[in-house]
């Protein structure tokens, strides 16, 4: 592949993947993550339960996980459940390392 068009590539696909990073950037969200992993989904009090945090703060790190495209919310009632969504996500990691995988050969 032409340098220039595999640098075009490799940077499209790091823009592409910039929110999720940046959503996962924080030790306090990757810990909330860590927690989904392991269930279907939580609200966010059983969360503040695992997390050394205020409610408000661990309701300002779902939201910002939410708005980089890593959970997803469904109102139960009147509770609001996070749970992850990372198929996007892992979609363009696979793109990823199956780039640098056939163009960053030595």
């Amino acid at each position: 592949m032409d340098e220039f068009i595999g640098n075009q590539k490799a940077i499209h696909i790091f823009e592409n993947l910039s929110p999720y990073f940046q959503g996962l950037g924080d030790p306090i969200r990757q810990q909330i993550i860590s927690l989904l992993i392991d269930k279907e989904s939580m609200n966010v009090t059983q969360i503040a339960e695992h997390i050394p945090m205020s409610r408000p703060t661990v309701s300002h790190h779902l939201k910002i996980l939410r708005q980089a495209g890593l959970i997803k919310v469904q109102k139960k009632g009147t509770e609001m459940f996070y749970r992850l969504e990372f198929d996007e996500a892992i979609a363009l990691m696979k793109q990823l390392v199956h780039f640098v995988e056939e163009e960053c050969k030595y």
